[in-house]
């Protein structure tokens, strides 16, 4: 994994809004299959190169597909798995949405009208087990076909975690939390395994475990405690055999457009993010209510040869960060842990699930500049 040797390195954490031609063709391959499958698969590798060479022009320098062969940052992979069912309207909203939604109810629904009625969940009904239909294949063969000839410094693959893989489903075949969280880790040892020897880097995506922190500490922190340990320790038995150098592992606090006050702090769930046996962490810290967690690294110290990929521009609203300020949040950033231990990420994706985006696209290609030159910026101050 490239480091920030001579300059502050740019990232971002992967999901980009796809294209209107994108999802109609997607729309239309899963519909009808065939040839509109064939086309889709055809115009998947056009958009991932157009993706790609957006990204570059924008200044980032680790690339990603834009997660564009995907459904969702991690509903995708259930349709890469056996074992799991659809269920509409099992889920109760206040698992997902914790007290948030009991003190904001009449906002939240305003901006998420599903929050309140349950949303769609998946039981594990059999065996759980990867089924490989070369989707992750595919994915990495595009996105390497795209950078060749492109100005980046290296391009990275989303995969989901153990965590929150049916991070809202519920066991109906294993009755035994540890093995129903093994035999899922088990299952995404094979897309770990692809990306890993494609040559491209994998993040691993994990907002669930600091989305489900509020439902489990309000039943005891040891609860909260026992479930992140379980499933990290499932995450680091699927990544064996990967050097740590090949992977980043991202955790942020939620995507949607809520108050948050219920979000996990920081320093209490740091301890599980630095267990799993990654390079790098990716981490939310550029919205309003997490930006003052930097200080979180005063006291808990990066270990040698871990980087961290602060978020310094974030999803959360449509104004576009100057880049003085976004040269401000890395260099603060660099002088707690290195300058050479910090790539400029964002705090999350711009489009969790294909249909979705959290700003218009003209404002995300625009914060992503804004990323590029205030590491510019940074990187002056740093390097002199």
């Amino acid at each position: 994994m490239k480091r920030s040797e001579k300059r502050i390195l740019t990232t971002h954490v992967g999901s980009i809004i796809r294209p209107a031609d994108l999802l109609e063709a997607a729309r239309a391959a899963r519909a009808n299959g065939g040839d509109d499958a064939a086309r889709y698969e055809a115009l998947l590798k056009v958009k991932v190169a157009d993706v790609v060479m957006q990204q570059s022009t924008a200044g980032i320098d680790i690339v990603n597909d834009g997660e564009y062969g995907k459904s969702s940052w991690a509903a995708y992979v259930l349709e890469r798995m056996t074992g799991f069912e659809r269920r509409p309207h099992q889920l109760r909203p206040g698992e997902w949405m914790g007290r948030d939604l009991a003190k904001f109810r009449e906002a939240i629904l305003q901006e998420m009208p599903s929050a309140v009625e349950g949303r769609p969940t998946e039981a594990c009904i059999g065996p759980i087990a990867y089924k490989d239909d070369g989707a992750i294949e595919r994915d990495c063969e595009n996105l390497k076909a795209a950078i060749k000839g492109v100005a980046v410094e290296e391009a990275f693959i989303t995969a989901v975690a153990p965590a929150s893989t049916a991070y809202d489903g519920v066991d109906e075949y294993y009755h035994d939390e540890r093995k129903y969280i093994f035999a899922i880790a088990e299952a995404l040892r094979h897309e770990y395994q692809a990306i890993y020897k494609s040559g491209l880097l994998l993040q691993v995506d994990d907002a669930v475990l600091a989305n489900y922190y509020d439902h489990l500490v309000q039943q005891s922190p040891q609860r909260y405690r026992e479930w992140a340990e379980l499933r990290v320790e499932a995450l680091n038995h699927a990544l064996e055999g990967i050097p740590e150098d090949r992977i980043r592992y991202h955790v942020c606090f939620g995507s949607w457009h809520v108050p948050h006050v219920a979000d996990a702090p920081l320093e209490n769930i740091v301890e599980h993010i630095v267990k799993v046996k990654a390079q790098a962490y990716s981490i939310e810290a550029a919205n309003v209510r997490h930006e003052h967690e930097w200080r979180v690294w005063e006291q808990v110290k990066l270990a040698p040869g871990k980087i961290l990929i602060p978020g310094v521009v974030t999803h959360h609203t449509i104004t576009v960060e100057h880049p003085r300020l976004v040269a401000d949040r890395i260099v603060k950033f660099a002088k707690l842990v290195g300058r050479e231990n910090v790539i400029a990420g964002t705090d999350c994706g711009f489009a969790q699930a294909e249909g979705y985006q959290r700003v218009h696209p003209s404002v995300m290609w625009a914060k992503y500049e804004a990323l590029a030159e205030g590491a510019k910026i940074a990187s002056k101050e740093l390097w002199g």
